[in-house]
């Protein structure tokens, strides 16, 4: 039997590899190259947008805890950054092109997939999973809109590359991320005075203009710098500028802030800043965050963009299997839905397509307890909910233990190997 599944990002690749995988055929449209979005850069599928980082690996952490459900799973997002990660310290980041060309490689190689370079424009009637991202195509858009009813949407951006080479690393230095991991981020320290006079152009600086919308909703995780400094002086100093855990070797004293910089590729000839989503006009970004120490002659490969992302009001429309609800067979999968985050979109993709397969083979949908991080998003998007918002990993959605662990990194690891039990006995039970 033949399946489609439209958009090849994380959540569209994982749906195709789950439902490949389980012996359907899949046809895979993707419209890049021929088509690209006003985000997207490269012609490979799951592109990495906002950051090159899945964020944390250790297991005692909610993204830790997502990526260990899915390499239950059988996670091809999983296995792609095992295979082409960089140094971050405690987080899972991953060279961004090595990362695509690995996920675009497998896919366009398995037997059970054909790949489609076409943009779709019309609502499929049965057996699909739409993952077209919160960055859908206006044509494809315009019909989710008219068949499904309103949408929501909000702002995201990314943050700016620059080489290494044009660090100065007279200024800058090595250390680990909020004194964890090893030392694989680059750190330029601020004196009070240097961070109150880089504050003052930061909120001073001009923003390029966003037509589509005349209010700026922003989603907190991945808000704008410039933005999230203006709510106060030291909003971003206890924010991505954060100094805890360092030293400037050159003081022997903690920095008054910080900028972090993290490997874009594993030669580590590419750096991004950590945490800089921005939508500053490119030539105040050269100007503005040239006032960072280390970065004053910074040579930028990629300026920080913004962009506008659509999702659903699922809870009125998707059940807990990211089903449409009343229709044949009809998937949503990634940030469209409601998840947020670049594991939590892939993770919701494998949930889409081994739930289409289990449709198609008249079983239930996966029962995901609500003790795994998984379960706990498919509850999320699909619970009523009159201000629904995008949601992203945090041990918050996770029902409190049984017992009572006053140590909060114990108390994280038992609710982790907690969730981790459930979904591997409900896999046992049902096979996936």
């Amino acid at each position: 039997m033949t399946v489609n599944v439209i958009g090849a990002g994380l959540a569209g690749s994982e749906a195709a590899w789950a439902a490949a995988n389980r012996g359907l055929h899949v046809d895979l449209y993707e419209m890049k190259p021929k088509k690209m979005s006003p985000a997207h850069r490269y012609a490979g599928f799951a592109e990495l947008v906002c950051s090159n980082s899945l964020k944390a690996a250790r297991p005692d952490s909610a993204a830790g805890m997502l990526k260990a459900e899915m390499r239950l799973l059988g996670s091809l997002t999983m296995e792609a950054a095992e295979k082409t990660s960089v140094e971050a310290g405690g987080a899972l980041a991953v060279n961004r092109t090595d990362f695509s060309d690995y996920i675009t490689e497998k896919l366009r190689s398995h037997p059970n997939i054909t790949v489609y370079e076409q943009e779709i424009t019309a609502f499929p009637e049965k057996n699909t999973v739409i993952a077209t991202g919160p960055l859908t195509s206006e044509p494809f858009a315009d019909v989710i809109y008219n068949r499904l009813g309103k949408a929501l949407s909000f702002y995201d951006a990314a943050a700016p590359i620059v080489t290494a080479e044009s660090i100065d690393m007279s200024k800058a230095f090595f250390a680990s991320r909020y004194d964890k991991g090893s030392a694989d981020y680059i750190n330029c320290p601020f004196s009070r005075e240097e961070y109150e006079t880089f504050y003052n152009a930061l909120i001073t600086a001009e923003t390029a203009p966003l037509h589509e919308f005349d209010d700026l909703t922003v989603y907190e995780g991945c808000m704008p710098v410039e933005v999230l400094a203006k709510r106060g002086a030291d909003s971003v100093r206890y924010g991505c500028m954060k100094p805890v855990g360092l030293t400037d070797p050159r003081t022997g004293h903690r920095p008054y802030a910080a900028v972090q910089l993290r490997k874009e590729n594993r030669e580590g000839t590419l750096y991004n800043i950590v945490g800089f989503q921005t939508n500053l006009k490119f030539g105040e970004q050269k100007r503005v965050f040239g006032l960072i120490p280390g970065l004053e002659n910074a040579e930028f490969m990629r300026y920080g963009v913004m962009h506008r992302n659509t999702f659903l009001n699922s809870p009125a429309l998707l059940d807990s299997g990211f089903m449409l609800k009343g229709s044949e067979n009809i998937f949503f999968a990634g940030q469209m839905t409601g998840v947020e985050g670049y594991t939590e979109s892939a993770a919701s993709g494998i949930i889409a397509g081994i739930n289409l397969c289990r449709s198609l083979s008249g079983q239930a949908h996966l029962a995901l307890p609500e003790t795994c991080m998984i379960g706990a998003l498919a509850k999320h998007i699909s619970t009523e909910n009159a201000d629904f918002q995008p949601m992203g990993t945090n041990m918050g959605i996770l029902p409190p233990l049984d017992i009572n662990i006053k140590n909060k990194q114990e108390r994280y690891a038992a609710i982790s190997q907690r969730g981790l039990n459930d979904l591997s006995d409900v896999i046992e039970i049902s096979g996936k």
